[in-house]
């Protein structure tokens, strides 16, 4: 006669209070580490948020953000209608596409060109000269920029004019602005970008590379049929986090590199605000754009978060 065993059931008990103090304590020097961080994003991240009601508020100085009186959807109604805002929605879409689509592959091309040279020290040297723009802030590279290539006094236009040729207006110019964002993006992010990509390489099996050499692959087979697929997981969470930051083209680059003459091609929701909040002082509008900016920015990373794990790949959560 056959007899089937049931494996017995295991209860979890929820812990006490006084065992998580306990693990806490136990553990205190970790809590005692990430304190600040827990702290700073309490105090800007948590703490600001009660701001977030002016955006159905008529905000009055002397009442204050809780004793201004509700409107409704006022602020929201009057997006929609506003040609300036619509204007930054598309420059924003534009400008982070293109963004997304010249910047986004630069690190991981490169991060497969820096694995295959051999030479190490020449490797090191090549690298530390790529990560040194992540360090120079948009306002040096604006003034760097505008030392070179000003129509009076740029270094490199007068360089060309020493030998007769005239160079076009690149600063100030709505033909040139966009190009010129997504080079100088290029150039301040792209080796910074790869030290993600190198990691993943490092952790890649050896044993891979060596049974494709063994099957003929060479260098290139090597490094498209398994350093690229290697590193798909890293590229979908850069993907992930990319999209989730869509509406948000960049504030730091184009606020030192734009003015007024472009506007129509180089304004983005991100310069709007701050235009509309900070200059114009209409917090309550500026609010709303900005909370509408978020709301997009959330859908959107949770929309490809679900896309991508759906494929078969690991999302960010």
């Amino acid at each position: 006669m056959n007899s089937t065993a049931t494996a017995p059931v295991v209860v979890h008990k929820k812990p006490t209070f006084k065992q998580t103090l306990a693990v806490i304590w136990r553990n205190r020097w970790i809590y005692v580490l990430i304190a600040p961080a827990i702290a700073y994003f309490i105090i800007f991240s948590y703490v600001p948020m009660y701001g977030i009601q002016l955006a159905w508020k008529k905000f009055m100085y002397n009442k204050g953000i809780i004793g201004s009186p509700w409107v409704g959807w006022k602020n929201f109604d009057s997006l929609w209608v506003d040609k300036e805002f619509l204007q930054a929605v598309k420059n924003t879409l534009i400008i982070s596409f293109g963004k997304l689509l010249t910047g986004f592959p630069a690190p991981i091309i490169l991060a497969l060109f820096l694995n295959e040279i051999r030479n190490q020290k020449f490797k090191k040297v090549v690298q530390s000269v790529l990560y040194l723009p992540h360090f120079l802030s948009w306002v040096i590279i604006a003034g760097l920029l505008h030392n070179m290539f000003s129509v009076t006094n740029g270094a490199v236009t007068r360089l060309f004019a020493s030998f007769g040729v005239t160079l076009p207006r690149l600063l100030g110019n709505p033909e040139t602005f966009r190009p010129m964002l997504y080079i100088t993006n290029i150039w301040k992010g792209v080796g910074w970008g790869t030290i993600i990509y190198l990691a993943a390489i490092a952790g890649i099996n050896p044993e891979l590379y060596e049974s494709a050499l063994i099957d003929g692959a060479g260098r290139f087979k090597q490094m498209w049929y398994i350093t690229l697929p290697s590193l798909a997981y890293a590229i979908t969470i850069q993907l992930i986090l990319a999209l989730g930051h869509i509406m948000s083209a960049g504030f730091d680059q184009i606020f030192n590199m734009y003015d007024p003459g472009v506007y129509s091609v180089g304004d983005i929701i991100d310069t709007f605000t701050y235009r509309v909040g900070l200059q114009a002082a209409r917090y309550e509008y500026s609010t709303a754009v900005s909370l509408f900016q978020n709301v997009i920015n959330c859908v959107l990373l949770l929309t490809t978060n679900t896309i991508v794990k759906r494929m078969g790949y690991g999302g960010i959560y």
